[in-house]
């Protein structure tokens, strides 16, 4: 059984037993959370799809721990200006260890 969650402004395909990393979410490690916004939920060829979500069906997922991706480096520039600017940024996430797909 598999479903599609949406958390973090973005959409998931998850199944018992995956592991994803998503946008930050405010949980302490070890704890366990409930995903409620599931589009969509599918079982073989059976596949249920909300509007926008499925009535009644959740997520059970527990949080692993807490981290940062690798550096994205942002490098602008203007030619013959004499203009050079370095940046960075390091996206924060939360990793996730899907527990069961109810719905």
């Amino acid at each position: 059984m598999y479903a599609v969650i949406k958390t973090g402004g973005k959409q998931y395909k998850v199944a018992a037993g995956e592991k994803i990393k998503v946008e930050q979410i405010a949980a302490d490690v070890g704890q366990e959370i409930t995903i409620e916004q599931v589009l969509a939920v599918g079982e073989g060829v059976e596949l249920k799809v909300g509007t926008p979500w499925v009535t009644g069906a959740n997520v059970k997922a527990t949080v692993v721990a807490h981290g940062k991706h690798d550096k994205v480096r942002i490098f602008k520039m203007r030619r013959r200006k004499h203009y050079q600017k370095h940046g960075g940024h390091r996206q924060t996430y939360t990793e996730l260890q899907i527990a069961a797909v109810n719905g």
